[in-house]
């Protein structure tokens, strides 16, 4: 049964991550802050009004990119420890100080950008040509200068970034972590705990029926009762970027988002359509299995994150996991090894439950600092295949921060995922080589389809869809609200469903639970990571160290190349569908091994 959750300040120390990896102390920020808030001063003091020379532009920028690590250390520093306990006042007041300094601090040097695409072409080529560290910076540049508004509209658009940018998220993290407050469930006469995070940790993946749709009710009723203002602050996002998109020339919302990720819209289209086409029958032919092998009478959306084999999968603690991921991902190299034995040894994961805290997983890197990874340990093995996920961005970022300048570190959300899925493939394949058992292997199987597939081609791949019409309708000038919103998820569903799943009273508020929303075209790039992971995990089973190597380059490249560019670098055609299509191949077989496993142990097993 699932337990109430914890303060933070009852958590085991041991659970918890390690900030002094940042600063040892919030006076060494507050001196980080002082220090950074003096160094633009002088930028502005030195070169205000004289970034006219190749020479100057070079000096500014190499000034300016210490003010931005700063800001990163600073600003990490702050989000980190808000992140883990939305209840802790002390916390938010000090983010916000330090959001609002950020704030300014980028308005007083938006002058920067500015004044260097004013000048001529050749003087920013030049500028680039002579640079140590910023030659990216310099050709951003000159891609972003037909988007570039007045100066002073740039300098007043950074002032206000701390609320126009960060208001809506905030708005939405403060509904979901902080105000609220889930009420005891029943079934089966007893009384069960409810949380945003006992629920999508626990309860959606309870094998006794009763509990998880109980469960599944409850929680549905809780949020609806914040459906108003969770799709206000939503609209608020995509009518900014709407603004935002016109202000600056772009003929759609849709192409000022891509813009940022250096993709067009036949890759971003490609990934939805195709997935939601091909896959759909594979999947649909999974949840069917689902509803066989647990003897539902139906299958309906509650149902749809069900183990195949839920007695089979092994309790696993923390502490057994670092043997699994240590040779699970030992291919990548001793230095990759490394890395994880110090992520558990100098505390670089949250691995606590406590009231208050963020869902959901991820890992920033702070320029110059270790990673630090957000996820919620609950002794299972899809725990061990997330921790594989978030240690494939912290091993991304050590090689990248390591061999770029901070600017160049900024890798395009259509790649991004592709490290981190790679290792969840990397630990399932090691997994399969460990036991010839036909259990073991439908159980390992299963564990890549209901986790890895199932996150990155399903969950998401759905709100990228629900996503893409809620941007079609603001593009032609309307507006969403929570009726709107609720009815495009439900359509979304229904379609790639098909008959096959019951869509319940409850499914369509699934809009309400994805923070991605306001991190523009996010979603979609989970299943555009994986495609690539898939085409470069078989180079590697099939290829061995050169692969590695190949992989290693593409890792350190950061954001230097494109997202195209990159898959090239790790021998990849994003260009055209065959990898896509060859990945939702991928999965289709595993299915139907799954399925054929299962006819072969019996309805038993």
């Amino acid at each position: 049964m699932a337990e109430e959750l914890r303060d933070r300040k009852d958590v085991p120390r041991e659970l918890t991550w390690d900030l002094s990896g940042i600063y040892a102390t919030q006076e060494d920020m507050l001196r980080d802050a002082d220090k950074m808030e003096k160094l633009a001063q002088e930028i502005v003091e030195r070169f205000k009004g004289k970034l006219n020379t190749a020479k100057a532009m070079e000096e500014c920028v190499t000034m300016y990119r210490q003010v931005f690590e700063l800001m990163m250390l600073t600003g990490s520093y702050c989000d980190l420890a808000v992140s883990v306990d939305y209840y802790d006042n002390q916390n938010q007041e000090r983010l916000g100080r330090i959001g609002r300094l950020i704030a300014k601090i980028q308005s007083s040097l938006s002058f920067v950008k500015s004044e260097i695409m004013e000048q001529d072409e050749e003087t920013i080529r030049e500028a680039a040509r002579i640079s140590d560290g910023n030659k990216y910076f310099f050709m951003d540049l000159l891609r972003d200068k037909p988007h570039r508004l007045h100066p002073e509209a740039e300098r007043v658009l950074l002032a206000l970034g701390q609320s126009l940018n960060n208001a809506p998220y905030e708005i939405y993290n403060i509904t979901k972590l902080a105000d609220m407050k889930f009420e005891p469930f029943q079934a089966e006469g007893k009384e069960y705990p409810l949380g945003y995070t006992l629920f999508e940790d626990d309860y959606e993946y309870e094998p006794d029926t009763e509990v998880r749709r109980n469960a599944f009710e409850a929680f549905s009723k809780k949020i609806r009762e914040y459906e108003n203002v969770t799709a206000t602050a939503y609209n608020t996002q995509v009518q900014t970027e709407k603004v935002m998109a016109a202000l600056r020339g772009f003929d759609s919302v849709f192409d000022h988002l891509l813009f940022g990720q250096k993709v067009d819209r036949e890759l971003y289209n490609r990934q939805i359509d195709v997935i939601m086409e091909r896959l759909a029958p594979h999947m649909r032919k999974y949840a069917k299995l689902l509803q066989t092998v647990h003897g539902l009478d139906k299958m309906t959306f509650a149902d749809l994150k069900l183990p195949v084999d839920p007695e089979y999968a092994p309790e696993i603690t923390i502490e057994a996991s670092r043997e699994y991921i240590e040779k699970g991902l030992s291919i990548l190299g001793e230095d990759y090894v490394e890395m994880v034995r110090t992520a558990y040894e100098e505390r670089w994961v949250d691995f606590a439950q406590n009231k208050g805290k963020s869902t959901g997983g991820f890992c920033a890197s702070p320029y110059g600092k270790n990673s630090y990874i957000l996820m919620t340990w609950n002794n299972k093995m899809s725990d061990v295949f997330t921790l594989a996920h978030e240690l494939g961005h912290a091993g991304h970022f050590k090689a990248c921060n390591s061999a770029q300048s901070v600017f160049d570190t900024d890798v395009s959300t259509y790649f991004v995922e592709a490290p981190s899925t790679m290792n969840e493939l990397l630990m399932a394949h090691y997994l399969l080589k460990t036991s010839d058992d036909t259990r073991f292997r439908r159980w390992v199987l299963a564990c890549m389809i209901g986790n890895t597939y199932y996150h990155n081609f399903v969950t998401h791949l759905l709100e990228a869809a629900y996503q893409r019409e809620v941007y079609k309708l603001v593009d032609e000038g309307g507006s969403v609200q929570a009726e709107t919103l609720s009815g495009i998820m439900r359509g979304v569903l229904q379609k790639f469903w098909g008959d096959a799943v019951e869509i319940k009273e409850g499914a369509e508020l699934t809009w309400m639970r994805q923070p991605h929303y306001y991190m523009g075209l996010y979603s979609y790039t989970y299943s555009a990571g994986l495609t690539i992971a898939t085409q470069m995990c078989k180079r590697i089973e099939q290829e061995g160290a050169s692969a590695v190597e190949d992989w290693k380059k593409v890792l350190s490249a950061g954001s230097t190349l494109p997202p195209v560019e990159l898959a090239a670098l790790a021998g990849i055609d994003v260009t055209t569908d065959a990898p896509l299509l060859d990945t939702i191949e991928t999965i289709g077989g595993m299915i139907d091994e799954i399925c054929e496993l299962t006819r072969e142990l019996g309805p038993n097993r």
